[in-house]
């Protein structure tokens, strides 16, 4: 077994243990130790449900609330958690159908209000909040211009991904992002696996052509300004 396999078991095993324990707590009426005692796995996943959450909801705020709705609502129906898959996985199909409720409210709101536009020079294309995500392809101790390559680059595939529809996004953030396994993401999404595969294939294929575009669109835009310029 590899070093992050080993590592994901144990995280895994020490979820399962956490869980159990707080299920005994709550019988038992020690809500107090049964809630510090859940911290613990709100600790562990928190970070990584903020970034699911706003890649589904693409706004800080809503992803805030839907997580900490998720870890509430995880904690009081935690008697229904079984270990056939782990906790972090039951945890995320929650959190998931919980954006997804959200995103369907939102589109009953959006029908009904006059959308009051954005705030001056708010960013438009939803990449400012992509950090965590793109985050992890910046070199450590790069050079000046080696970090403004990296930001432009995180940015355009912050926005690339924006562009995705909105099951090869899942996919790919739940497969290349948080590493789940087909299963696991079917597990999540309610797909099945082989779907899960198509989607995951499209999402690449897709990303790849819209950074293909974006590298060819960026010399064409600067010739073409350089042109005014001398005209």
């Amino acid at each position: 077994m590899s070093g992050t396999s080993a590592a994901l078991t144990a995280a895994r095993e020490a979820d399962a243990i956490a869980a159990r324990t707080v299920k005994t707590l709550q019988a038992e009426g020690k809500h107090a130790d049964a809630r510090e005692r859940f911290a613990e796995l709100v600790g562990r996943h928190q970070r990584r449900a903020s970034r699911i959450a706003y890649h589904y909801l693409r706004e800080t705020a809503d992803a805030d609330e839907a997580v900490q709705d998720a870890f509430v609502k995880a904690y009081s129906h935690l008697f229904t958690f079984r270990e056939e898959l782990p906790f972090d996985v039951w945890f995320t199909r929650i959190l998931i159908n919980g954006c997804l409720d959200r995103i369907k409210a939102r589109t009953r709101r959006e029908r009904w209000l006059v959308p009051m536009g954005r705030v001056a020079g708010a960013p438009t294309d939803g990449t400012s909040a992509d950090r965590d995500l793109t985050e992890r392809l910046a070199s450590a101790g790069a050079s000046p211009e080696a970090a403004l390559l990296s930001r432009e680059r995180r940015q355009q595939i912050a926005a690339a991904l924006a562009r995705l529809p909105e099951r090869q996004r899942a996919v790919f953030v739940l497969s290349h992002v948080e590493g789940c396994t087909s299963r696991e993401v079917s597990a999540l999404t309610g797909l099945n696996e082989s779907t899960v595969r198509v989607h995951l294939f499209r999402a690449i294929r897709k990303l790849r052509t819209l950074l293909a575009s974006d590298r060819a669109a960026v010399p064409h835009a600067e010739l073409k300004g350089k042109r005014r310029v001398t005209s």
